[in-house]
């Protein structure tokens, strides 16, 4: 079977297992042909090729549900789903999203990108199926360190009470969840799936408890003997106290295990987890060997494996300088969330492994803890993406701002995060961080005022969140100043017919716009607005008095942003408003090119300069 025979998803029920094999082998040198050529998460992908297919042919998804939790294992499940004939667009603008996407298709049930959600989201489904009385599978696979998020156990707990009919499959690749003994533990997992056995549990247990008297006392007696030879082999002791049955580890790339285990599961109509151990990288020799380097990849050579050579990354630069500062001060240490090499920090870690802590998937926790370190006289610096560290608004807010502790907060990915969608775009930053009281924001636009700002943050008594974008500097002339004070401004350029207050990476756009400018004898000067919390406001006055119209531009959504900041700062004192705000739209942007989407929301140096002609000369 090849992937043009798979017509339909149903299809692969009927498929034996010889045609299964056929087709895995076909769908890893799509995913392989795509993501060399676009880039995207290869090695957990070709992990999950088998167990992909597996679900595919055991339950039937126009009527059963299946939730992935990120999604970005979910390459398989597109190409399976009416998608492989736009899958060389992975990633692209307008194409087939890395991620699962309701608006791609019905099989498609939540759009996801962050972690440890599918629990919930199943369990919710399954509350749902259950209160309209429909009898169809809810099958939630979990993996690739979810399972070290918290939301995840918190889901676990509601679900073992719920007791409902709902299976979660656990993709292990590395982590470890239980511990097993061999063929015994294989042989052991297959008795307790078996229909036979069930029935006898059950039959049993129905028996001990019509003997008058001491058939409690029995049964007690039973179950408990059950579980001591159970645990004696398989460790599922934690599932178990749950109220969860659990079932493994199995073979993930063995087709004819799993598609048996997960019959057995779905016969069963209570909660189960399917423990599935599987490789990352598998059928690829250089992402089995590194999959760490193949997580997130970049495009690379399919023969090879070498990735496309890129610039120093703004999370590397940041890492690079704070290496330096922490030789000279032991207090500094480093805290990321399961995000070591995408936020650039492998040198630390390397360099300083007692001083740099992985928490995993769990950024509530990295900045209260990062908060309790402070507070014992540590200098620590929290390394995660911007939009992952939305979901510690509250901890930022209440263990952090509120007692003035001096945290330092390094948000990549901020603005515009390019192919890998709106789960990834960092575009609320300014508008929830600008929210809490005692938090400095600043955005560097090059790597000179990076290094000025960790300076800064490292002698700050308060909290301060440094936010950057993906990859490294664009087009930005050297940073002239010599210290970066968060109410003073820099200029880049000056002009005396209209004044471009711009945020961190828009400052390269916005020279280019006053360049275009120039050539039309229109005089625009362009201020590196790098603190948005604070105003300058010596050069917001200076520009009122005289009477030159104020442009701003930000890579942030428009409310809550620097522009809507701006402009309530002019209000209140009396100022007039800026002419025009650039900024994203108040929505949800899809994945794409950056510069497509800039110029989509009228974020480009051309975009920008037509509408300063405009306001200008109306």
């Amino acid at each position: 079977m090849k992937i043009k025979d798979v017509t339909a998803p149903g299809l692969l029920r009927e498929a034996d297992e010889m045609a299964l094999e056929e087709l895995a082998q076909d769908v890893r040198r799509e995913i392989l042909s795509a993501v060399s050529q676009n880039g995207g998460h290869l090695a957990s992908n070709l992990g999950v090729v088998e167990l992909t297919l597996a679900l595919y042919s055991v339950f039937d998804f126009s009527r059963d549900q299946l939730v992935w939790d990120v999604g970005h294992q979910c390459y398989t499940h597109k190409i399976l789903t009416g998608r492989h004939k736009r899958f060389s667009t992975l990633r692209k603008t307008d194409g087939v999203c890395g991620f699962p996407r309701r608006e791609e298709s019905e099989y498609d049930l939540f759009n996801t990108g962050h972690s440890s959600s599918a629990l919930s989201q199943a369990l919710g489904l399954c509350r749902a199926r259950d209160l309209k009385g429909e009898k169809h599978h809810v099958v939630a696979v979990v993996g690739d360190g979810a399972m070290t998020g918290g939301m995840c156990y918190e889901a676990l707990n509601d679900l073992g009470s719920a007791g409902t009919n709902m299976i979660c499959v656990v993709n292990d690749n590395g982590m470890s969840i239980s511990g097993n003994v061999g063929a015994l533990s294989n042989y052991l997992t297959y008795m307790r799936t078996s229909k036979g056995w069930l029935t006898l549990k059950r039959t049993t247990a129905h028996l001990l408890l019509k003997i008058p008297f001491i058939g409690k006392k029995l049964h007690k007696l039973f179950l408990g003997f059950k579980d001591h030879v159970r645990n004696m082999f398989v460790k599922d002791t934690f599932f178990s106290s749950l109220g969860i049955r659990y079932l493994g580890p199995i073979d993930g790339h063995d087709i004819s295990a799993m598609k048996r285990i997960l019959r057995r599961a779905a016969d069963m109509h209570e909660p189960v987890v399917v423990h599935v151990m599987t490789r990352k990288g598998k059928g690829y020799a250089p992402a089995e060997e590194r999959p760490e380097d193949f997580h997130g990849t970049p495009p690379f050579d399919l023969d090879t494996g070498k990735q496309k050579n890129e610039e120093e990354t703004f999370g590397e630069a940041a890492c690079r300088y704070l290496c330096k500062k922490a030789e000279e001060d032991m207090r500094i240490v480093a805290v990321t969330a399961a995000m070591t090499a995408g936020t650039g920090f492998n040198q630390f870690a390397k360099q300083f492994p007692k001083r740099l802590i992985d928490v995993g998937i769990a950024e509530e926790h990295a900045v209260t803890m990062a908060g309790g370190m402070a507070r014992g006289g540590l200098r620590p610096v929290v390394a995660i993406y911007d939009s992952f560290m939305q979901r510690a608004y509250d901890q930022m807010l209440e263990d952090i701002c509120a007692q003035k502790l001096p945290v330092l907060l390094l948000l990549d990915r901020a603005g515009i995060g390019g192919s890998d969608g709106a789960s990834h775009h960092g575009v609320f930053g300014t508008s929830y961080l600008c929210s809490m009281p005692g938090m400095t924001v600043c955005y560097p636009r090059c790597k000179d005022e990076l290094e000025k700002m960790i300076d800064f943050a490292l002698t700050h008594d308060g909290p301060v969140a440094v936010c950057y974008p993906r990859g490294g500097s664009v087009d930005a002339p050297a940073y002239k100043e010599v210290s970066f004070r968060p109410d003073k401004w820099e200029t880049l350029r000056e002009g005396s017919d209209a004044c471009i207050l711009a945020v961190g990476s828009m400052c390269a756009q916005s020279l280019r716009a006053a360049d275009m400018l120039e050539k039309e004898n229109l005089h625009v000067s362009v201020v590196n607005a790098s603190c948005v919390s604070h105003m300058d406001e010596a050069l917001l006055m200076g520009l009122n008095q005289c009477g030159t119209p104020v442009f701003t531009v930000e890579e942030n959504v428009l409310s809550g942003g620097f522009g809507s900041r701006v402009s309530a700062y002019c209000v209140a004192h009396g100022l007039r408003a800026p002419g025009h705000i650039f900024a994203l739209g108040d929505d949800f942007i899809p994945h794409g090119d950056r510069q497509v989407l800039l110029a989509r929301h009228g974020l480009d140096a051309e975009s920008i300069a037509n509408t300063i002609r405009m306001r200008i000369h109306v």
